[in-house]
């Protein structure tokens, strides 16, 4: 479904990686790994469509995925060192904001992440660890196929991260694709891992 060729990146003035190729089918995760400035962000930004390629080709159900900006907003969700969570809203309205589901969906969503019982509690109450749940619960309820993953596991707990892991695993075996940038093990069941910076 996502295929990258010979694809390179600058970051300001300087090449951040360049010649990174892959392919991922429905199911698959690919984990990125490497030193602090390796170019983990930059890749998944350049997934977005937030950051243009310097060189290479990406390809989405092989068509070049990048012309289209709308379709890849429609396919693509992505979890941001920022939870994007606005502090004025409950739980449950910053949920809704572009979700393509309300309803049951919003409170399973919040359940996955064990946040149901905090849906009307606005969001400038909630710790670090909450609001990072509440960025994974959009997740749940967008149902894009591609997640753009970088850190995901800032601000949680051991029993957050497996939670993570469970709503990971369920993208997967529902066919999506998942691409996260990490320094700490993520539970999945056997990922693809590419290392930058070597």
């Amino acid at each position: 479904m996502l295929e990258l060729r010979d694809i390179a990146a600058f970051r300001g003035e300087r090449l951040v990686f360049e010649a990174i190729s892959f392919r991922l089918d429905a199911g698959e995760a690919l984990v990125l790994t490497g030193a602090n400035g390796s170019g983990k962000t930059t890749l998944l930004r350049l997934l977005a469509g937030f950051v243009p390629p310097a060189a290479g080709d990406v390809l989405w159900q092989g068509a070049e995925a990048l012309g289209d900006l709308p379709a890849l907003g429609r396919r693509t969700s992505f979890l941001g060192h920022q939870d994007a969570v606005k502090s004025g809203l409950t739980m449950a309205e910053n949920l809704s904001l572009g979700a393509a589901r309300g309803g049951d969906g919003q409170r399973a969503a919040l359940e996955t992440m064990a946040l149901a019982d905090l849906a009307d509690l606005p969001a400038r109450f909630l710790s670090a660890g909450q609001k990072r749940r509440l960025a994974i619960a959009r997740l749940v309820l967008q149902r894009r196929p591609l997640w753009l993953l970088d850190e995901p596991t800032t601000a949680l707990d051991a029993a957050s991260v497996v939670a993570l892991g469970v709503v990971v695993e369920q993208h997967r075996a529902a066919g999506g694709i998942v691409v996260a940038a990490t320094h700490l093990d993520l539970p999945l069941a056997s990922p693809r891992s590419l290392r930058l910076g070597e």
